[in-house]
């Protein structure tokens, strides 16, 4: 199917839904990943509107969120200012922690094989902005750690961000994604796309592909 087909049948999203904390899932542990426990993925999407002119593969924002102002630490140690490092340049942002099983680590892989298959010159553009949702576990070496395991060989690397509880909840409120509970394994499931304009009008969920991803990159650089 091509991608022109896919954005003519593709959800949109009011932003109210966003904000309102509705775009959820929970997160367990790998055994109860594997069937065991309690794991809980019952935030499933909302309901949504159809948008018969949705210029997207992903979820159109049917209001443009801005680019947020928060300040964290990266996987070196050192202070970083997410809008004035990413500003003006396509950057993707994930809010999420290195245990999870599930959607975590299947959006990070998405996101990479969605850069590999971009011409070199974009994938350079794109900042790609993973915030720990659990600070208490997921210290700037664990989390380098973490997303060396996607990145390797891309030619830009992920960025990944911790901080106190307070900094991670106030990122979040600044994002507008609903904010983590439950230590922060129940967590929006939503990858926001920033264009050169510092605005996000389109977002991923788990039903996105890599393939949506890529293309919506291609479109938000004009390439």
């Amino acid at each position: 199917m091509s991608s022109a087909v896919r954005r003519r049948t593709r959800r949109s999203l009011p932003a109210l839904l966003l904000a309102a904390g509705l775009l959820v899932a929970g997160c367990g542990t790998s055994a109860e990943a594997d069937g065991g426990g309690d794991h809980d993925h019952s935030g499933d999407p909302p309901a949504t509107v159809e948008g018969p002119e949705d210029r997207y593969a992903g979820l159109d924002l049917t209001e443009p969120y801005r680019r947020p102002s928060f300040t964290l630490t990266d996987t070196t140690g050192a202070s970083f200012d997410f809008a004035e490092v990413t500003g003006g340049r396509p950057t993707l942002l994930f809010f999420g922690y290195t245990q999870c099983p599930d959607v975590c680590p299947t959006t990070m892989a998405d996101v990479a094989v969605a850069l590999r298959g971009l011409d070199r010159e974009l994938a350079e553009q794109v900042q790609v902005v993973f915030v720990t949702t659990d600070p208490a576990t997921d210290s700037p070496e664990v989390l380098g750690e973490y997303l060396g395991r996607f990145d390797a060989d891309l030619p830009t690397s992920f960025v990944g961000l911790t901080g106190d509880q307070e900094a991670i909840d106030q990122a979040q409120l600044s994002a507008g994604v609903p904010q983590a509970e439950d230590d922060g394994r129940l967590h929006s499931t939503l990858l926001l796309l920033y264009a050169e304009d510092d605005e996000a009008h389109v977002a991923f969920d788990a039903e996105n592909t890599a393939d949506d991803i890529a293309d919506d990159l291609r479109l938000v650089a004009g390439a």
